[in-house]
């Protein structure tokens, strides 16, 4: 039981498992059925016709057409207070029912009890998913399970009477009548019979008002041309009056423009003026600095010449010290050259008296004065090295962090760089697949093998009852360009690549083709190519406000759409333009029919029970492939790949200079390393020899007397005594050079006290006479502003002025001559109701009266007759056959219904009958 379907992938329709409890004679039963034929065998009144009953009830079938009960409540079992049946059906492959709300297997539960009887649909995990018996009808539908007809379910009645109806033929004429076909093809051959003498009735009617419609147009036309006469006319008025009044307006604009000329020109007489008074009164105020600052000039001169009087007798004091200091300076430097030379000559005398002990004692101390220098010359290179290694370690521990900084960031370098190149390469190939696709549309709906396959096809055509249509996205386009192309595709993307065929057989050859193409795993849509466009009720729509992708998507197939419809759910897929309007028509509206909100940018959402989810955009998804500016996609990716690749090669440039630099540190970091172990051994060797050196001096240190020296003791003593008298003298000259500074800055202080005292008087003087230049200058700028206003105040503001009157009068004489003319032709508010003449000048206007007289004369001499009389004439002819027309119309709009009703129906009748005939003949 089910749908047409590949036995190999499909298994979408075939009942798993029946359980029935208080159902008839069963308190408790559950039976797994196998995929194809099944066989319930036992004894009369066992229950294997409630078996069948049970699916005839959970299917919708009314309990008198089952002929066990007269209601649903009679097939509760006796003593009980209710009833259940629960039938599974796979819902797997191709033809699955809404797999994206009830997954694999669909549980359909139908509870009875005395009072009432529900239904309920649940998914493959037992969640409830519709109650409604509409959703019961849809999916009965979809698998093509007819529980009420006698060639799906056959009860015992029903079979007892197919069996004792005779021979074959009668059985067949049984089978006949029981399927209604008899009467549906007597009664649509009636019904095409009535139609077609209804059609021909109503074209005779219609052939007999052709000659007068005919008439009645040309009619129309001479009123039409006659009332263009009409407003030609109309318009030349209309223009005359404008013309008048133009005039008019002409004058008043010019009025206008020179009352505010004059208005300017007014205005600038007594700000003219004021620049003039503001001139005399800045010069009276000058005047009056200029004065103020000579007298206080003046005073300070006075002021400052006794001071400076005093500061030149300190300036020759101060001299005469600073000379006497100077002298008293050089006397102390003599006396100190002399008191060194001295101390030097002792030194050497102690000297020689050192070296003649050392000379004494020479013999005895040799040895160990060269092993005390030998230590010594060896410590000091000892403390040498050491100070070396502990400098070599502290530059190669730097050096190692140096080294370690630089491979993290060559190694970060190398790792952006190979980011940046797997960016381009993604970007090169998407590219490359877009100027495919705008050479070649189809390639961007499987690439390369999608035209394998189409020439596959081509060469295979013959063995198609009808050709395949695909891939579904070459045959589809967008409305709003690319608006909504990132949205269509996450929703749809998977099916944009799938063919349609039209029945099982053309599927099986498809995929050979595919096979034959090597394009594995091609998606195939089996429907029937000779359906007419799906028309959606709104009541099936959800009502948002937003486009869903059925109102954006178009084709010139209906079976493209219809199968996007079936497979896709399209008419009940959304579109919004951002993230906020999405969750408010996902979560907060919540409209009906609702299956998925999709954002321009990518995001999905939807709302399962309490369930709200929103899915991020896949960034797999290419938005391009039903874009219609495919152009500037590869423009802004081409611009993408070039700054990826000057980041390429600007990281490969850093990438070099730290390859470079860390090449060098590691030589430095080598050849630091064997300073360190050259020096190391040097030091060992070193400390080893100054220990032995040290134990040889130990055991061999004596000490031997020293001889006198007096002679040249006596000579140190004599030379000392002098040096003491030259210092007492000279302590003298410093008492005297003390004094003298002490003088010197005595009067140095004085005189910068003077000079602190009558600074700001000086500097005052300076400033007063920086002013006094300043005021000066100013008074004859003032002059020469005052000069240069006064000018322009008789050359121009004034003659102007007396110019623009003389003007205005005269425009004001013409104006009111014009608007005596105009007014007699029509009054201004009448001017006014007509549109008026503001736009355009008198000038325009008459160019176009003289057009429109011209073009009056030559309408009239065409036309003699009276357009009233036309009028009437043609008003009598339209409402005679204007009722007429509205008569058959109403006729040929009811005809057309019933034929297109009547099409569909003969459609349908032919294909059931194709397939009972096919499968009689087998069977």
């Amino acid at each position: 039981m089910g749908s047409e379907a590949d036995p190999a992938t499909r298994k979408a329709g075939i009942i798993s498992k029946i359980r029935l409890e208080n159902f008839m004679c069963h308190s408790s039963l559950q039976i797994e059925f196998g995929d194809w034929v099944n066989f319930i065998t036992g004894q009369n009144g066992s229950g294997k016709s409630a078996i069948l009953t049970s699916l005839c009830v959970a299917f919708g079938c009314r309990a008198r057409d089952t002929q066990r009960a007269s209601s649903v409540k009679d097939f509760i079992k006796t003593g009980c207070s209710y009833a259940v049946v629960i039938v599974e059906i796979k819902n797997q492959g191709v033809d699955a029912f809404k797999p994206d709300l009830y997954g694999e297997m669909i549980i359909v539960e139908r509870r009875i009890t005395d009072s009432s009887s529900s239904i309920i649909l649940k998914d493959h995990k037992g969640k409830k998913v519709a109650q409604r018996k509409i959703e019961l009808r849809e999916l009965v539908e979809h698998f093509n399970i007819d529980v009420e007809n006698p060639c799906v379910i056959m009860s015992q009645d029903k079979s007892r009477e197919f069996l004792h109806s005779g021979s074959e033929k009668d059985k067949f004429k049984f089978f006949f009548k029981a399927t209604l076909l008899l009467q549906v093809s007597e009664l649509l051959q009636h019904i095409k019979n009535q139609l077609d003498a209804a059609n021909s009735v109503v074209e005779e009617l219609e052939s007999l008002i052709r000659p007068v419609q005919k008439e009645l147009d040309e009619l129309l036309d001479k009123i039409k041309n006659m009332e263009h006469i009409e407003e030609i006319d109309l318009q030349r008025q209309i223009l005359i009056k404008k013309l008048a009044w133009s005039l008019v307006y002409d004058v008043d604009k010019q009025i206008h423009d020179h009352g505010s000329r004059l208005e300017k020109l007014k205005d600038r007489v007594p700000a003219c003026q004021a620049k003039i008074d503001r001139q005399l009164a800045k010069q009276e105020e000058l005047n009056r600095l200029l004065q103020t600052k000579k007298m206080e000039i003046s005073s300070l001169m006075e002021k400052t010449s006794e001071v400076r009087k005093m500061q030149d007798e300190l300036q020759e004091k101060l001299s005469v010290a600073a000379k006497e200091m100077f002298e008293l300076q050089e006397e102390e430097t003599w006396g100190r050259n002399s008191i060194k030379k001295m101390i030097k000559h002792v030194e050497l005398l102690e000297h020689q008296v050192h070296e003649f002990h050392e000379q004494y004692v020479k013999d005895s101390q040799v040895k160990d004065g060269e092993i005390e220098s030998e230590i010594r010359s060896l410590q000091a290179e000892v403390d040498t090295v050491s100070s070396s290694i502990q400098r070599l370690q502290e530059k190669e521990n730097k050096l190692l962090e140096d080294l370690l900084s630089m491979k993290n960031s060559a190694r970060d370098t190398l790792m952006e760089i190979e980011e940046y190149e797997r960016q381009h390469r993604a970007l090169q190939r998407e590219i490359s697949e877009l100027k495919q696709c705008q050479t070649n549309k189809v390639t961007a709906f499987g690439g390369e093998r999608v035209l394998r396959l189409l020439q596959a096809i081509e060469r295979n055509k013959k063995k198609f009852k009808k050709a395949p249509i695909g891939p579904i996205g070459a045959h589809v386009t967008l409305s709003n360009g690319g608006v909504w192309s990132l949205a269509v595709e996450t929703a749809i993307g998977r099916l944009l690549d799938a063919f349609v065929v039209t029945n099982h057989g053309d599927s099986l050859i498809l995929r050979s083709c595919a096979k034959e193409a090597n394009y594995s795993n091609v998606q195939i849509i089996i429907y029937d190519f000779s359906r007419p466009r799906l028309h959606i009720p709104d009541n099936m729509v959800p009502r948002t406000g937003h486009p869903t992708i059925l109102s954006v998507l178009h084709s010139d197939r209906a079976t493209i759409i219809n199968a996007l419809v079936d497979m896709g759910s399209i008419e009940r897929q959304v579109l919004v333009k951002d993230y906020d309007t999405g969750r408010s028509v996902a979560f907060e509206q919540r409209p009906q029919n609702l299956k998925d909100i999709f954002t321009s940018d990518g995001f999905r959402m939807f709302s399962r029970g309490p369930v709200q989810t929103i899915l991020p955009p896949n960034k797999r998804v290419r938005a391009g492939r039903l874009c219609n500016s495919v152009g500037d996609q590869i423009s802004k990716l081409e611009k993408e790949a070039m700054n990826l690749e000057e980041n390429i090669q600007h990281g490969r440039g850093r990438k070099r200079d730290f390859d470079a630099q860390v090449q060098g540190a590691e030589r430095e970091l080598q050849s630091i390393k064997r300073q360190c172990l050259e020096t190391e051994r040097s030091i060992t060797s070193k400390r080893l020899a100054l220990q032995d050196l040290k134990n040889g001096l130990a055991a061999e240190r004596t000490v031997d007397p020293l001889t006198d020296a007096s002679e040249l003791q006596q000579e140190i003593s004599r030379l000392r005594l002098q040096v003491q008298e030259k210092e007492t003298l000279l302590q003298e000259v410093e008492r005297k050079r003390e004094s003298a500074e002490d003088k010197a800055n005595s009067l140095n202080l004085s005189h910068e006290n003077l000079r602190e005292s009558v600074k700001e008087e000086i500097l005052a003087i300076e400033e007063a006479e920086k002013d006094l230049l300043i005021i000066e200058e100013e008074m004859q700028s003032a002059e020469r502003e005052k000069t240069h206003y006064e000018r322009i105040m008789d050359e121009k503001v004034l003659s102007d002025i007396k110019e623009a009157e003389s003007l205005s009068q005269k425009l004001h004489l013409e104006r009111q001559e014009n608007f005596e003319k105009a007014s007699k032709i029509c009054s201004e508010t009448e001017m006014e109701s007509v549109g008026g003449c503001s736009e355009v000048n008198s000038e325009q206007l008459s160019i176009q009266l003289k057009r429109i007289d011209r073009q009056l004369r030559q309408e009239k001499q065409r036309f003699t007759e009276s357009i009233d009389d036309l009028r009437e004439t043609y008003h009598k002819k339209e409402q005679k056959i204007l009722k007429k027309k509205q008569t058959y119309q109403a006729f040929r709009e009811k005809l057309e219904a019933c034929q297109k009703a009547l099409d569909i129906r003969w459609n349908k009748f032919n294909r059931n009958a194709a397939l009972l005939k096919r499968q009689l003949t087998w069977q």
